[in-house]
């Protein structure tokens, strides 16, 4: 299963096109695409308007879903982070480091294009769906 991050659902549903989305595309169309519950969290509460917002949850809720955090992921996490700052590396939102973190943890493939996720794939084993270094 490959996860994808919010920012690339975002210009999803915005309909961005760019190598991320196209992508995403692909990766529908396979059925390797699986989703986080807080992934899932971020995307949503980013809707305005009812209609987008049911729209994206029916077409998220046929993704197998995993829940990304819990009191064992707490601790990982934190090492995380504390590796990275040891590096001089501060991640901006927590959010990324569970998501990193989950997927690093349970060897998923992560596809992304925010620049947080970078330091991950450089220091702590993050696969990236897309050469990202």
């Amino acid at each position: 299963m490959i996860l994808v991050d919010t920012s690339v659902w975002i210009d999803y549903f915005n309909g961005v096109e760019n190598k991320e989305t196209n992508m995403l595309d692909t990766l529908l169309v396979d059925g390797t695409v699986a989703i986080g519950d807080i992934i899932l969290l971020e995307i949503l509460q980013g809707f305005r308007s009812d209609k987008d917002y049911n729209r994206a949850k029916k077409t998220l809720g046929t993704l197998d879903q995993y829940e990304m955090f819990g009191h064992t992921m707490a601790a990982k996490c934190a090492n995380n982070y504390r590796s990275l700052r040891k590096k001089g590396i501060t991640v901006r939102k927590t959010t990324d480091v569970i998501i990193a973190t989950f997927c690093i943890d349970n060897r998923f493939p992560l596809l992304f294009s925010d620049k947080d996720f970078i330091p991950f794939v450089k220091h702590l084993n993050l696969i990236s769906v897309l050469n990202k270094t």
